[in-house]
């Protein structure tokens, strides 16, 4: 029997091409085949900074305690984090974005990324939002925005006010190499590849065709929650947009060149606050550790009920977690 893997790109590949025929849609028509960026459709909430533009959207009040989300990836949004904004409730502005090249931000091509760009990226985001020389500044990342949000502080550790780190696959190369072993295996001779690859007999993209690539890590990136794996990901989670050329960018650079985002966080005085989902097996308790140790002061807690996606499936266990965090330091 063909696996859920199959059935999800069978399915999207043909509803694409059957509607296709029916209406004449070009894929190459912005728009036809992935949502647009806000490059391409000035009614999405965005804003200039730092020579792009960016997929944005804030809650609550702008002079309260700021909360920036960084999202997974590299290449995701945060559509499946929007959760997080209940924290504009608790008395925090909350400012959620998507990164470079992701979800519905504008694309850019893959050789043009690099750590200290993103890093721009994110000053100019907070200082974008920043209404006032005391408001408190909070990082809250994600699996890649997890690692993001180590690397700022790494680079700047008197900017921030407190860190939420949720389950970050890797804050230097060896610990992502270690995680990546773990987590992602992949048997190039399993059906579940074969099906991974299938779409490439109907559907291929050049190094910088962003939609064509976009469309199909979309697809494939069903692969992530396919029945018994490892990171306990219970099923989908919505997003709008991958950004392929962005994750590749940075595949490429952790290959190429490592990276190191633990040389410095030692300086960072203020408390971290760990979580990791119990239904991951690939992270748990004893990776926390080995990142938490590069910290000063670290708080290391466990998401019951749950594995890596505990941001959207759930969030009612993560909420008190961070909110009793944030109120110490607020």
């Amino acid at each position: 029997m063909k696996n859920k893997v199959f059935h999800s790109a069978v399915t999207a590949i043909s509803v694409f091409f059957f509607l296709g025929c029916e209406t004449e849609n070009d894929i190459n028509q912005i728009g036809n085949l992935v949502p647009k960026t806000v490059d391409q459709d000035s009614s999405l909430p965005s804003i200039p900074i730092n020579g792009t533009q960016l997929h944005v959207e804030t809650f609550g009040n702008p002079n309260d305690p700021m909360v920036v989300f960084l999202h997974g990836g590299p290449g995701a949004d945060y559509r499946n984090a929007l959760n997080v904004k209940e924290l504009a409730k608790d008395g925090f502005y909350v400012v959620f974005y998507d990164q470079r090249g992701s979800g519905l931000s504008k694309r850019h091509d893959k050789n043009t990324y690099s750590i200290q760009l993103v890093l721009d990226d994110l000053t100019s985001v907070i200082a974008h939002y920043k209404t006032s020389t005391n408001q408190k500044i909070f990082l809250f990342g994600h699996s890649w925005g997890a690692m993001l949000a180590t690397a700022y502080i790494n680079s700047y550790p008197n900017k921030i006010n407190g860190i939420i780190l949720a389950e970050p696959g890797g804050i230097n190369k060896k610990l992502l190499d270690e995680y990546g072993e773990s987590s992602r295996k992949i048997n190039l001779l399993s059906e579940i590849t074969s099906n991974l690859f299938y779409i490439d007999q109907f559907l291929t993209g050049k190094e910088n065709q962003h939609a064509i690539l976009d469309y199909k890590m979309g697809i494939s990136s069903s692969f992530s929650y396919a029945k018994g794996n490892d990171e306990g990901i219970e099923g989908p989670s919505p997003f709008w947009r991958m950004g392929t050329a962005v994750l590749d960018g940075f595949v490429s650079i952790s290959e190429n060149e490592g990276f190191d985002f633990t040389t410095n966080l030692m300086k960072y005085n203020t408390k971290v606050l760990f979580l990791f989902g119990e239904m991951n097996k690939s992270y748990g308790y004893s990776f926390a550790r080995k990142e938490a140790m590069y910290f000063r002061n670290a708080q290391i807690e466990e998401v019951k009920g749950t594995g890596h996606e505990m941001i959207y499936f759930k969030w009612e266990n993560v909420h008190p977690i961070v909110l009793f965090y944030l109120n110490e330091l607020k």
